[in-house]
């Protein structure tokens, strides 16, 4: 066997010293593919199955009485199940030929991160608020779960902002950090983990109960990354600089200012940073699924956001993904759980 997961350890087959680059190339040929593709259209998704099963189980289970206990049952079983299948099928796929791992931890990285797809979202958003702000409304309802209906031009172009960098972590940073602690059974686990935040982590009436365990293992499992994330747009900010916004305060006293003023524990790290480079103001209220969820205000600035900022805010998402790739690739060299 010549894994490229967790279950090498556990087996004692180590991947021959000759072959050690083999999981930094899986990487990066995965994300060359994310660079190049995005997420193709129709093409058959993980993240899709997830979500179904996800959707099932809550419409099964999201009733009567027990549901705290119930969520957590679902959110566990369901992330414990990924991690099996996703280590057993690596060991299967090892056992027949070490080539049929790396292949299956190539395709792992292109599906697992949303980079490309994210970019391509965001910068739709200002495309169609050029044209109309019904047009803007609709496109950034794609990638928030907030109701748009009646946001002004400033709430979307804030609402597309606000997930390029929230995303920049989920999509992007917390997927790279996991592969590169636990290989694709890792990095698979982590997305069942975001999704399970996605479709039921939230405060409201229906999710409180039953979506709590999914959302405080959401939390854990983005402590680190979030931190990362908002770091590393600090240093790719402070060593490639862009003709952004001038601020009043430094970027490490902007984001220990403002990061905790977020709902989330996490989220307010990469917004926090990105409000900072651009010195624009995110936060306020909005409507998820009927319910007005209040946001604190990160920054003061509510200066008018423009394509500039969109352009801009892009340039810092690419260099940090940029940087967590080849971060990844260094660890996968030297991690001795996948080697």
């Amino acid at each position: 066997m010549y894994p490229v997961s967790s279950v090498a350890i556990l087996l004692q087959h180590p991947l021959p010293s000759s072959l050690s680059f083999l999981p930094p190339l899986a990487l990066l040929l995965g994300w060359l593919l994310d660079l190049c593709f995005g997420d193709p259209a129709g093409l058959p998704h993980p993240i899709v199955w997830f979500g179904k099963a996800i959707a099932a189980c809550e419409h099964r289970w999201n009733r009567g009485r027990h549901r705290i206990l119930k969520g957590g049952l679902v959110a566990t079983s369901l992330i414990l199940l990924v991690f099996t299948i996703t280590a057993l099928l690596i060991y299967s796929l090892s056992i027949i030929h070490y080539s049929l791992a790396i292949a299956f931890n190539v395709i792992a990285v292109f599906f697992c991160l949303a980079g490309t797809t994210l970019i391509r979202e965001v910068r739709a958003v200002f495309l169609a608020l050029d044209r109309s702000l019904d047009e803007g409304r609709q496109q950034v309802a794609r990638i928030v779960g907030r109701d748009t209906s009646q946001l002004s031009a400033q709430e979307v172009r804030t609402a597309a902002l606000e997930t390029l960098a929230e995303n920049l972590s989920d999509g992007v940073v917390a997927p790279l950090f996991w592969f590169a602690l636990l290989g694709a059974p890792g990095m698979f686990t982590y997305k069942m983990v975001n999704t399970l935040d996605s479709m039921i982590g939230y405060c409201t009436e229906r999710y409180r109960d039953f979506g709590c365990w999914a959302a405080n293992i959401d939390d854990i499992a983005n402590y680190i990354p979030a931190r990362l994330t908002a770091l590393l747009m600090i240093i790719v900010q402070t060593l490639f600089p862009f003709p952004c916004q001038a601020k009043r305060l430094s970027l490490f006293q902007f984001v220990r200012k403002y990061a905790r003023c977020h709902a989330s524990p996490n989220s307010g790290y990469p917004e926090a940073a990105l409000a900072g480079i651009l010195d624009c103001r995110f936060g306020g209220s909005h409507i998820y699924f009927g319910e007005c969820i209040d946001k604190p205000y990160i920054g003061t600035n509510d200066r008018p956001l423009t394509t500039d900022d969109m352009r801009c805010a892009i340039r810092v998402n690419r260099r940090v993904e940029i940087v967590m790739v080849l971060l990844t690739a260094i660890t996968l060299l030297f991690n001795p759980l996948l080697n």
